[in-house]
């Protein structure tokens, strides 16, 4: 992970710089993530890896498929988007997309004063349960907190939030999986 890191952050502070001269953080934000998930598909990642490749077409798919987003219809048209996602084609960065699209996600929430929270839970959490957590979590970090629910029925039960480098896990396979190293030794 460091490694992608380091591969992503010089990219992302380029282009979060660009999107904040132009007050289009959001758009470039949505352009990235839907890029980024395109880009995390083990199909374009065979292609990605696949001999004689043409990176600079798959570049561009990426682009249009990052266009369809609503609000990065704008942003995906422009000669930036287009000389980015080059510039990751020929720098054979196109894989790093996810990690970008997450390092612009760190800075925008830190202008921004927010902190983006993952709420994953093994079963639904509704509402007012979430914007509950939401005031919770704001008090305690004493920024404005972006949740965003993840279901994932292999914890059992409970749940685990992750905001930056906390994570707070109260999932009961966690719980088990302690139980049984400590049964182990």
């Amino acid at each position: 992970m460091a490694r992608a890191d380091a591969v992503a952050r010089p990219y992302a502070q380029a282009l979060f710089e660009l999107a904040r001269e132009g007050g289009a953080l959001d758009a470039w934000q949505a352009l990235l993530d839907t890029a980024a998930t395109a880009a995390a598909d083990a199909q374009v990642l065979r292609l990605l890896d696949a001999p004689g490749s043409d990176s600079s077409r798959l570049a561009q798919m990426l682009l249009e498929v990052a266009g369809s987003e609503q609000s990065a219809t704008g942003v995906a048209q422009s000669a930036q988007a287009k000389n980015f996602m080059r510039l990751l084609a020929e720098n054979r960065r196109i894989a790093a997309l996810p990690a970008i699209a997450q390092c612009f996600s760190d800075l925008k929430a830190e202008v921004e004063n927010t902190v983006n929270v993952v709420l994953t839970a093994a079963s639904e959490v509704d509402e007012a349960q979430q914007r509950q957590m939401s005031e919770a979590l704001s008090r305690r970090f004493g920024r404005q907190v972006s949740l965003r629910f993840v279901l994932d029925e292999q914890l059992i039960g409970g749940a685990r939030l992750q905001a930056d480098d906390h994570v707070i896990d109260g999932s009961v396979r966690t719980r088990l999986e302690k139980l049984a190293s400590t049964l182990v030794q």
